[in-house]
């Protein structure tokens, strides 16, 4: 079984010292094989979930200054509030 591009991430995130991964093994910068716990690394992703999901809905730059030009910060701020209260941080499904 290969990583996920998400648990690739988390492990690098979670173990500096893991500079790659193949398959379902990380590996250190001498090529040595990195322990990691496999829970901790399926918690950290389901923690930032709300990342991915946030950067999926976000209207993209234009479209913010557009509503910035005409709707006014208000609209702007309240237009990102609703995607940003649909996806709290730290909240899993």
């Amino acid at each position: 079984m290969s990583f996920t591009n998400e648990q690739a991430q988390a492990i690098h995130k979670l173990y500096p010292q893991a500079v790659r991964t193949a398959s379902d093994i990380a590996y250190d910068k001498d090529g040595n094989e990195v322990a990691y716990d496999k829970a901790a690394v399926e918690a950290y992703i389901a923690a930032n979930a709300y990342k991915a999901q946030r950067a999926a809905e976000y209207p993209s730059f234009a479209d913010q200054f557009d509503t910035l030009y005409h709707g006014g910060y208000d609209a702007w701020k309240a237009q990102i509030q609703a995607i940003k209260d649909k996806y709290p941080k730290g909240a899993t499904e």
